[in-house]
């Protein structure tokens, strides 16, 4: 005579919850996350669950090359937050009444099967129907032993249903490696934060070492609070500063070096006063001059504002070396605040793409995002639901708006920029789920309308994003070509409201050749 069993194999539903999980909705569109919960998942069946590292998933999801530094690059973290938020969304919607979820664990890589509470429930009342089922064939007083027995087997079930560890015991072949673009270029990258005996990890997950390589010059450690145009204005608090220079060993190739100041010393909220024309001072990169009577408040438009500038194309010394020389002129000391050498390519330099967040994205398609930067003026908002037509469903979740300007570092040449909007506040399904300003809700064609400059010229004038989208939380992207430097090195983009706040989602900067 047999007793009661559950037929299911547990590793076929596993495979089965995976399987509709990556030809969902939320996950059709999203290659490269489908590609990391595939490697994922068939690595924890495989039982492989403690070779899931960072370095690991980065080569061999990633593409990263073997010299990948973690401490530098953030895509393994910053994806698999993104894995963990989309599998959180599929849960509450098409995968609300799943018997088996697919889960991750903060601080983990491993993927982990679990019953829903509901299906453990159900599971219990299954089995205990079974059971009732079978018991009325068992005759006389053995009954009441069996029920005892039965009803301790569901029970036990019930809880290991709600507290089941990850299941290692089967075997699953992994997915074929999808190749994705790494997103960066391979090679070698140097952050040095000059001036401090710390280092500091910015907001796009990236690490600035304490100052090293350095030879003369002194440092000196500021206490001003806000720097604009940054949200990591402790890369410009402290500098060396003086007659000095670095010597900083690198691999073999082409490199783009950017040079931070921040002039915190002298302005008119400064001890010192002064400000435009008190500190001059020039600089050379392996005996060739890269900035001659360098002004960093008049460059940056002022005290107390971040300012970069940008080198491509640098090779470097026959010894190995970048040597880099800062030479004080008309009396006060040469200053910078940070260095930064990255991969780069001759003649060209690397694509600007940010975000108005204040963290690192990876798009779908795998582009690296960097952080809001070189803004002024405006603020962040976050939004939710989705937009019709994104490159990415989480890629309008942010905005900055306002009347705000954007002070784009790049080298000689011309440049394409992108811009990506979406009208989140305004329009009939917005006005139930908005939490801003009240006269900002509802409304239409018309709510919003505001100019868009690039260094005075125009590019979007009376721009009405609902009017052109087509109506609100539609992704809307304008294009301009031929854009030019000005004579600060910058891409100065103004958003400059008639009618209500200026917005804007992201940015993008790319040489044209």
């Amino acid at each position: 005579m047999g007793g009661p069993s559950d037929v299911s194999a547990p590793g076929d539903r596993r495979r089965t919850e995976l399987e509709a999980v990556l030809r969902s909705s939320l996950f059709a569109k999203a290659p490269s996350l489908c590609h990391l919960l595939s490697y994922l998942a068939a690595r924890s069946l495989a039982g492989d669950s403690e070779q899931l590292k960072e370095y690991t998933i980065a080569v061999e999801v990633f593409g990263r090359k073997p010299e990948f530094n973690p401490d530098e690059d953030s895509i393994v973290r910053v994806e698999a937050n993104r894995l963990r938020k989309r599998l959180k969304q599929y849960y509450e919607t098409e995968g609300a009444g799943h018997e088996v979820r697919l889960r991750i664990p903060v601080g983990q890589y491993a993927v982990s099967f679990e019953e829903s509470a509901h299906a453990a429930e159900a599971a219990v009342e299954k089995t205990q129907g079974a059971t009732r089922t079978w018991l009325r064939t068992v005759p006389g007083a053995a009954w009441l032993g069996l029920l005892v027995v039965a009803a301790a087997a569901a029970v036990g079930g019930f809880y290991a249903a709600r507290e089941r560890a990850p299941v290692a015991s089967e075997s699953a072949a992994a997915s074929e490696a999808l190749k994705l673009p790494a997103g960066l270029p391979a090679g070698e990258e140097v952050r040095i934060l000059c001036g401090s005996t710390k280092s500091y990890a910015d907001r796009a997950g990236k690490t600035w070492a304490a100052d090293q390589y350095f030879t003369g010059g002194s440092a000196v450690r500021g206490n001003v609070a806000h720097i604009q145009r940054t949200l990591d204005p402790a890369i410009y608090r402290n500098s060396r500063q003086g007659d000095f220079g670095y010597d900083i060993p690198l691999k073999p190739g082409t490199y783009e070096l950017r040079l931070h100041f921040a002039e915190t010393q002298y302005g008119p909220e400064a001890a010192a006063g002064g400000g435009e024309g008190s500190r001059i001072l020039g600089v050379t990169a392996n005996g060739e001059a890269l900035l001659t009577q360098f002004d960093a408040a008049s460059d940056a438009g002022g005290s107390r504002t971040a300012d970069v500038k940008v080198f491509p194309g640098v090779q470097l010394a026959a010894d190995g070396k970048l040597h880099l020389r800062f030479l004080s002129l008309h009396g006060a000391r040469a200053m910078v605040s940070g260095i930064e050498v990255v991969p780069g390519a001759r003649g060209t330099m690397r694509p600007v793409r940010l975000t108005a967040r204040d963290t690192a994205f990876y798009s779908e398609d795998s582009r690296w995002w960097g952080p809001d930067a070189y803004f002024q003026g405006g603020q962040l908002w976050q939004h939710t639901g989705e937009v019709q037509g994104a490159i990415d469903p989480e890629f309008f979740d942010w905005e900055r708006w306002g009347n705000f300007s954007y002070a784009i570092p790049v080298a000689p040449g011309r440049y394409r920029v992108t811009l990506w909007f979406a009208e989140r506040n305004f329009g009939a399904a917005n006005r139930e789920r908005y939490s801003g300003p009240a006269d900002l809700a509802g409304g239409g064609a018309g709510s919003r309308v505001f100019d868009v400059l690039c260094n005075g010229r125009t590019l979007l004038r009376d721009f009405d994003i609902f009017k052109e989208a087509g109506g609100e939380n539609r992704a809307l992207e304008k294009r301009f070509s031929g854009l030019e430097a000005n004579a600060q090195g910058k891409l100065l983009l103004e958003f400059v409201p008639r009618r209500n706040y200026a917005t804007v989602t992201a940015i993008e900067v790319v040489a044209e050749e």
